[in-house]
């Protein structure tokens, strides 16, 4: 492993585990925990979560984690998770293959996975297959806006050639403090850790990663947020402004204010603060809209 890979997992690491210190499992929380879904037994795991009591099938959210594409997996996320949990949703918290250990699209082999488990298990979990949601944040918002052109760009998914789930429908995503556009990233940012990700070839030529001309109108309603000590923030209101020229419904949400540095990257995850708790909200409520 490189080096910037080993700094962003021990950096990561501690702040995640400071943010998360004293959480426990919400008492109206059911969790089912280490689920395989894939090939690979070490990565290939997922949690389900949703509330006691409950009989039916729930619309459901999947959430595809953040990390840099290098570090992360779904213990990570599982307050956060249970968190959208309590507002109603089945949700799926899974981890996947990292870089640079599993290079592109692993990443993306993965959220495929987890989908067709999804139309394999849906009764078992409480799942609404018609009524499936996406949330992802930074690397993990990129990788599931890629997912979502391939799922909704049959040519785009030509390249890929993966068996793509055909019972569900995804009715809308919350992508936040993302990287949409990936060729430019790549040119632009020195020491990008995309590049970790992004086998030599693509980062050369882009014959698939560089999703911009994939995004269709038939892209999904989305909320796009950010805030404004978020370091990815510029990339958050181009990729609305090409969404809405596409006629996708969609938001733009800047959080926090000047004189607030602690609303920075991915400060929704720490579901202690007043402003993690209203974006949330606001992403569940946009949710709801398309039920």
């Amino acid at each position: 492993m490189n080096g910037m890979a080993e700094e962003i997992r021990v950096q990561f690491g501690e702040m995640d585990r400071k943010r998360d210190e004293g959480l426990t499992t919400p008492s109206d929380i059911l969790r089912f925990n280490d689920i395989s879904y894939g090939s690979d037994f070490v990565w290939n795991k997922l949690d389900v979560y949703y509330k006691k009591g409950t009989s039916e099938n729930l619309p459901v959210i999947v959430s595809v984690h953040g990390g840099g594409w290098v570090y992360g997996d779904k213990d990570v996320y599982q307050y956060y998770t249970m968190h959208l949990a309590q507002m109603g949703f089945t949700v799926v918290n899974f981890s996947y293959r990292l870089a640079p250990e599993h290079l592109y699209p692993a990443a993306l082999e993965d959220v495929n996975s987890v989908f067709l488990w999804m139309e394999r298990q849906a009764e078992q979990y409480r799942i609404d297959l018609q009524r499936v949601f996406i949330v992802g944040d930074s690397a993990g918002a990129q990788i599931a806006s890629q997912y979502l052109a391939i799922l909704t760009n049959e040519a785009y998914a030509e390249l890929f050639g993966f068996s793509l789930p055909r019972k569900l429908r995804v009715r809308a995503a919350a992508l936040n403090c993302g990287v949409y556009d990936v060729r430019k990233y790549v040119n632009e940012t020195k020491n990008a850790p995309i590049k970790q990700y992004l086998p030599e070839e693509e980062q050369n030529a882009f014959h698939t990663a560089d999703t911009i001309q994939a995004f269709t109108d038939r892209f999904p309603p989305a909320f796009i947020m950010t805030s404004h000590y978020d370091f990815l923030k510029q990339w958050a209101e181009p990729f609305y402004q090409l969404l809405r020229s596409k006629g996708v419904p969609c938001e733009y949400h800047l959080y926090g204010a000047p004189e607030k540095k602690e609303i920075g990257h991915v400060f929704h995850l720490n579901i202690r603060t007043e402003e993690a708790r209203l974006c949330n909200t606001e992403e569940c409520r946009f949710f709801r809209k398309f039920l």
